[in-house]
């Protein structure tokens, strides 16, 4: 016959009572209560349980060690067991573990205590904790000073202590991976930045390495402008030797030209050329004779008038093969432009005549009246500037005269000595106070001439065939019968 005993179950998970045959062995029923069934089948690995991972379980009671080794081993884990607090910290110090389970209820260090311990010795493991009291102060000591992950209540579901179980290591897993990440940024910022203090630092020095380059090309490329000019200068003083008396009067136009540039504010590009030009206005004589270069305008014939006219176009012929002075070729050109439109070779007017060319006519014409190119008589200074501002608005551009005359300051007046009247006005018997000059600066007629009845009429008659408005200076202190 078969008997039947029951037999009240201590183990936490199970709260019921068992019926067994008493039929059977005691021990076969306290094995499956405490051991794994070495006849039972594995279950394979559930999808999403972490392999590999190494868990503390740590509880006074075996039956419950080995109930929980029997339901987390088939899933993969390495499986440690502790039945006291002391145990199991004494086998944290053998090998690393993943996450430890421990019971609350546990003689000399329970579990509140032991897991605050592992909290500090090994921090990196996940900690859960079993509980089958309703003790709320245990509980909530072990949250705040074992920082817990979770706590589990007994008896527990098999399938969430799973969960958490697997939750616990995935979120290790993720802190692991996000520590990790973390030391891997870092790691990559410090590189980064030293790279950038790298890259900085190679800017900087290849900055300072352009700079002087470029401060050796700009100390070179002043000393090539440098050298142009002083080879320019050469030029002209070559040109000159020719000229005798003369000499230095291409000097003295580039300087006081550039003086003009630079008082009407010109830019260091157009100074420079004004400049040039001036000390290349006559290249275009370099072909002339001996003897006319020696005569002044006024003693031309009309074969060297028309020679003399066409020096300008042969003074930027000479200069177009050169880039760089395109601009002086322009302005060396139009140097004998009229700002009535009355000059040569191409009777531009006004403001269609280069800015240079009508700085250099001034500067020209002004160092010409007093040397003696232009008439056989040479001008004081002072005659020299009034003959140039009568031409104002006429032969010359009046904004670069009021410049001119601030520079070499106004003519002293000789009050009551001449006074200005048209050729119409001329009479016999005056005199005439200053040359009288053709539109192209040919001497008609030289100061302190007595006219006569002929000369009056040949003035007029010059003065309507050219169409123009001559005004004649005339002593005011002489006049004769004639």
């Amino acid at each position: 016959m078969v008997r039947f005993a029951t037999h009240n179950v201590t183990n936490n998970r199970f709260a019921k009572t068992v019926v067994v045959p008493t039929c059977l062995p005691t021990y076969f029923w306290n094995r499956r209560m405490t051991s794994e069934d070495p006849t039972s089948v594995s279950s394979p690995t559930p999808a999403g349980a972490v392999t590999g991972a190494t868990l503390l379980f740590v509880d006074d009671e075996p039956s419950i060690l080995s109930a929980l080794r029997r339901l987390f081993r088939p899933r993969g884990y390495k499986i440690l067991t502790a039945e006291s607090g002391a145990a199991g910290l004494a086998l944290l110090e053998q090998e690393p573990v993943d996450l430890v389970i421990s019971d609350m209820r546990m003689p000399e260090m329970d579990g509140a205590q032991f897991l605050e311990k592992v909290r500090a010795q090994h921090p990196a493991t996940m900690r859960l904790l079993l509980t089958g009291y309703a003790d709320v102060t245990s509980t909530i000591n072990a949250i705040n000073k074992g920082e817990i992950y979770r706590h589990i209540s007994k008896p527990w579901d098999d399938n969430d202590i799973q969960l958490i179980v697997q939750k616990a290591l995935e979120h290790k897993r993720l802190e692991s991976e996000n520590q990790r990440l973390l030391a891997l940024t870092t790691q990559q910022n410090e590189a980064l930045k030293e790279l950038n203090s790298g890259l900085e630092q190679r800017v900087k020095d290849r900055t300072a390495e352009i700079e002087q380059v470029n401060s050796f090309l700009n100390l070179a490329n002043d000393k090539l402008k440098a050298n142009f000019i002083t080879s320019i200068k050469v030029f002209s003083g070559l040109i000159e030797l020719r000229e005798g008396a003369v000499a230095g009067h291409a000097r003295r136009v580039a300087d006081l030209s550039r003086k003009i540039a630079v008082r009407m504010g010109l830019d260091a590009q157009a100074q420079q050329d004004v400049f040039v030009a001036g000390l290349l206005h006559d290249i275009g004589k370099i072909g002339f004779s001996d003897s006319l270069l020696g005569k002044p305008v006024s003693k031309l014939g009309s074969d060297d008038v028309s020679r003399y006219r066409k020096h300008a176009l042969s003074g930027e012929a000479a200069l177009m093969p050169l880039t760089e002075l395109l601009g002086v070729a322009k302005i060396i050109r139009a140097h004998h432009e009229r700002f009535d439109g009355q000059g040569f070779p191409d009777r531009a007017l006004g403001l269609a005549i280069p800015f240079g060319a009508r700085i250099v006519a001034v500067a020209n014409d002004y160092d010409g009246l007093q040397i003696g190119t232009l008439s056989e008589r040479r001008f004081p200074s002072d005659e020299a500037k009034t003959m140039l501002l009568q031409s104002r608005g006429k032969r010359y551009d009046p904004q670069v005269l009021d410049a001119f005359v601030e520079i070499i300051g106004a003519p002293r007046e000789e009050v009551g000595r001449d006074r200005e009247i048209s050729a119409d006005a001329l009479e016999p018997g005056m005199v005439s106070a200053r040359d009288i000059l053709s539109r192209d600066g040919t001497l008609l007629l030289a100061a302190d001439y007595v006219m006569d009845a002929t000369i009056v009429r040949q003035i007029q008659e010059y003065a309507n065939r050219e169409g123009l408005r001559l005004m004649v200076h005339v002593r005011t202190d002489k006049k004769f019968h004639v």
